[in-house]
């Protein structure tokens, strides 16, 4: 099987003390382990409060917090958020600085990792946007921090989380440092990158051009979005962006030297923990049903962003209210937050609710950038490098002094992890021109006012609203679908997006899908389209709006934003059914929209079956697996045998057909790319694809590659589930296990990992699906990689009879019962009734707790 990027953190092996310390005695165990166990009734105080706060907790523990001013709101959040997650707020603290040695120790994943984050520096960009930010924001993020203060406030490390208590059988454990709003901050730096977009591809495109040797081939792999089957968000937008047409240098992606500079950043990149989603499955489903479709008469949003499978999961459910609502005191809003940053990123208030999907637009671009010494070359002239000593401090060890480099166009990546000789190698006097080496470019990495988007979302009660907010909403770029109690739903791209030349003789695109010479400014972007021209609509004449990462408007009627979309075949499945249900007469309401966020129609399957169905084969036992297909409703349910075996024939199929092509580590992941590559290429049986050239003498046809994936999958799910075909379920091997970042990996002790990995759950579902549990098809294993990390529905009519569910819990501590008292919900696709109006949210409380002013002392 190919190589897997390791993507998650693991320690060093600590058994032999651990399992003394946790499994001495029971007693032993339970004082640790329910030790930082938060007080959730009776009474607190916490200084800096102005007036009593009331924090009441529902069944599955989600506060509902009730304030008289909005500093008090935000101090009572931060102190919850740390009474709940805080471990998990220090850690992400700890890996947006690069400063992930300082809690582990000597680690040479953590030292990789915090090599590379201090080279990009979301840390120094986060302390450049504090005095960019309005006084307001500063204002609510500063009593957030205060709030988390309050509560670290005179508590040992391992009264806050039972990871200190581990982590300090290994390292020094010292009190967490005091929380400030640049902590904050940094943490917008991490959504952003891992919603960044399309480097993969970019990075794709250039590796498989040297082993191929053929731009035409290797766009092969990179279709075009097939905006005519699988429609875009709009059908039109109100600008349309024309490039400039320049002449530019050209460029050699085949040489080796170039090649390995481009391995050295992919690898310094890849070492970059992710702490909200990975690769393939990284997306979201939204869409939005107007009044005059649905039961109640007012509109209903849907939203389940598909990120990474952790433990606790990425999301924090909370209310925020303020107790009088006013000018002074603007908010009333429930939804999901990030543990760490103050307010709600998508949820709802009294007056509109919306929703976010990754918009994809293409926001990175890597510069080949040639060096010699301390500068670079541009247009013939020879350009300094800004040039700056990072010091990463190790638990326990030594410090460690990084030199970053950082040209016009972003820090140099391809030289952090000191990987590969030839684009290292000293300059020989007749390479004047001097060695590769890589620049990133990164909207994220420009001071920006994202946090004043945010708490403008969480107050915004219209469309003139949501777009101012969206003209602040640097990054990461999403899709904004809304609708408000009045009856209006719309959608709206926010974003810095990229305008870039045209360039006029190159042999490689200059949209920003391939690496572009550092050495011509032709290739530097041009600014950004201007927020008036990014695509919205209001109450569009269809009555719906769905924004699932396809395009979002057709090629030729909108401003270019990237050509990596998301394929669309989920977003054209909601879309397919929303269609279905209006001109059926059916009205849509809550329950409707739940099911059709579950819905596990396969459009792989849709696609193949006729060819897989055609093939002959002869053996009674090789076509067990292809009688099942016969009979199958092509939905990708748990129980469902066919699906088991169909996941098993897609994935062989793909590496029969391409891993002898493609480099290594660049292999099929299997999502709606490949479903697009391999449909083109089912109407072309003698395709040079088809042909495995691993086999010396013979050329295999379609037919052929077919046949053997219908036949070795068959052998293989023998081996995993037995020899009677309908035994086997898509379930058994298709598991979602969420993993603890830090301790839930195979290294640690197996009472351990027992402790913060709740368990895998079977799931249906899958790649490109709407419900999108999302696996690779290059590993060796059909386990979730990404999936719905929170399912919410609103009913703009009836605020009260909105639905919710996260992917675990509400707490971050193991020791709690909210631990993952949400996770069988989520497998089984049920959801939470989500309180929200003072009267409901009395209702449902099962715990109050009173913070109180601290008293003055005597």
């Amino acid at each position: 099987m190919p190589r897997r990027r390791v993507r998650r953190l693991v320690l060093a092996a600590v058994a032999t003390v651990i399992v003394l310390t946790l499994v001495g005695t029971v007693v032993v165990t339970t004082v640790l382990v329910r030790r930082p166990l938060p007080q959730v009734s009776g009474e607190v105080e916490l200084s800096g409060l102005d007036a009593a706060v009331t924090v009441t907790r529902d069944a599955q523990g989600i506060p509902h917090i009730t304030a008289e001013t909005s500093a008090d709101l935000f101090r009572a959040q931060g102190f919850v958020h740390a009474q709940d997650r805080f471990f998990e707020m220090d850690y992400r603290r700890h890996v947006t600085a690069g400063r992930l040695s300082e809690l582990v120790g000597a680690d040479e994943q953590a030292l990789d990792a915090d090599k590379v984050i201090r080279t990009l520096g979301w840390r120094k960009v986060a302390e450049q946007e504090w005095d960019l930010l309005s006084e307001s924001t500063q204002e609510h993020m500063q009593a957030y921090a205060d709030g988390v203060n309050a509560y670290l406030a005179d508590r040992e490390p391992g009264e806050i989380a039972v990871e200190y208590t581990i982590l300090g059988m290994r390292v020094d454990v010292a009190d967490p440092e005091p929380w400030t709003p640049v902590d904050s901050l940094a943490w917008l730096k991490a959504m952003a990158w891992d919603l960044r977009s399309n480097y993969d591809e970019e990075i794709a495109r250039a590796t498989t051009y040297a082993a191929v040797g053929d731009v035409a081939r290797v766009e092969e792999l990179f279709p075009a979005y097939p905006e005519e089957s699988n429609l875009p968000i709009l059908d039109a937008s109100t600008a349309q962006q024309v490039s400039a047409v320049v002449e530019g240098s050209d460029l050699d992606l085949a040489d080796s030297e170039l090649q390995d500079a481009l391995a050295a950043a992919d690898a310094a990149l890849a070492a970059v923990p992710r702490l909200l989603a990975d690769g393939e499955g990284t997306g979201s489903n939204s869409w939005v049903v107007a009044g005059d479709h649905t039961a109640s008469g007012n509109p209903i949003l849907a939203n389940d962003p598909h990120l990474g499978i952790s433990a606790p999961g990425i999301w924090s459910q909370i209310s925020l209210t303020c107790a009088k609502v006013s000018e002074e005191c603007p908010f009333d809003v429930s939804g999901f937050s990030f543990a760490g940053f103050p307010g709600v990123v998508i949820g709802h208030n009294a007056q509109l609710a919306w929703g976010l999907t990754n918009m994809a637009a293409d926001v990175t671009d890597f510069f080949l950038e040639r060096v010699v010494e301390r500068t670079t070359l541009l247009d013939g002239e020879r350009v300094p490098m800004d040039i700056r000593i990072e010091t990463i401090k190790v638990n326990g060890g030594d410090d460690v002094d990084l030199a970053v480099r950082e040209t016009v166009h972003g820090p140099i990546v391809s030289d952090v992890l000191n990987l590969g000789e030839a684009h290292q190698a000293p300059v020989a006097e007749e390479t004047p021109w001097g060695e590769y080496e890589v620049a990133l470019r990164w909207t994220a990495l420009e001071p920006s006012v994202t946090a004043d988007a945010l708490f403008a979302l969480n107050v915004a009660e219209d469309a003139e609203d949501v777009a101012a907010a969206a003209a602040q909403f640097a990054a990461p770029a999403q899709n904004i679908v809304f609708a408000t109690v009045d009856g209006h739903i719309g959608y709206q791209a926010p974003g810095l997006i990229p305008v870039r030349n045209d360039v006029a003789g190159a042999s490689l695109p200059s949209d920003g899908s391939w690496p572009r010479p550092g050495w011509d400014s032709a290739y530097d972007w041009q600014g950004y389209l201007p927020a008036e021209e990014l695509p919205a609509a209001l109450d569009p004449v269809e009555g719906y709006i769905v924004a699932a990462n396809q395009a979002v408007t057709a090629f030729d009627a909108g401003p270019f934003m990237t050509n990596d979309f998301d394929y669309g075949y989920r977003s054209q499945a909601i879309r397919d059914r929303l269609v279905a249900q209006i001109e059926a007469g059916q009205k849509i309401d809550v329950a409707s929209t739940e099911e059709l966020q579950l819905d596990d129609l396969n459009p792989f399957a849709q696609a193949l079956m006729p060819a897989l169905l055609a093939v002959q084969i002869d053996d009674e036992w090789d076509d067990d697996g292809q009688e099942l297909l016969r009979s199958w409703d092509l939905r990708s349910d748990a129980d469902s045998a066919a699906a088991a075996y169909f996941a098993a024939v897609w994935s062989t199929l793909l590496e029969l057909t391409f891993w002898d092509d493609l480099p290594d580590g660049f292999e099929p992941s299997g999502g709606s790319r490949w479903l697009t590559v391999v449909a083109g290429m089912l109407d072309d049986p003698q395709s040079a694809w088809w042909d495995d050239r691993t086999t010396v003498g013979i050329v295999e046809g379609r037919d052929e590659i077919l046949t053997r994936a219908l036949v070795t999958a068959r052998s293989e799910l023998t081996v995993a589930m037995g020899r009677d075909a309908s035994d086997w379920t898509w379930g058994r091997l298709h598991a979602a296990a969420p993993t603890h970042a830090l301790l839930g990996g195979p290294t640690m002790p197996a009472i351990v990992r027992r402790l913060v990995n709740p368990g895998a759950v079977p799931v249906g579902g899958g790649s490109s699906i709407v419900n999108a549990t999302s696996w690779d098809a290059a590993s060796d294993s059909f386990e979730v990689g990404a999936a719905p990390s929170m399912r919410m529905v609103v009913d703009l009519g009836d605020l009260d009879s909105s639905t919710w569910v996260t992917l675990t819990g509400a707490s971050g501590h193991p020791a709690s019962p909210h631990y993952a008292d949400q996770l069988g919900a989520w497998a089984e696709g049920s959801s939470y009734p989500w309180p929200f109006t003072a009267e409901a949210a009395d209702q449902a409380a099962e715990d109050r707790l009173t913070l109180r002013p601290a008293r003055a002392n005597s």
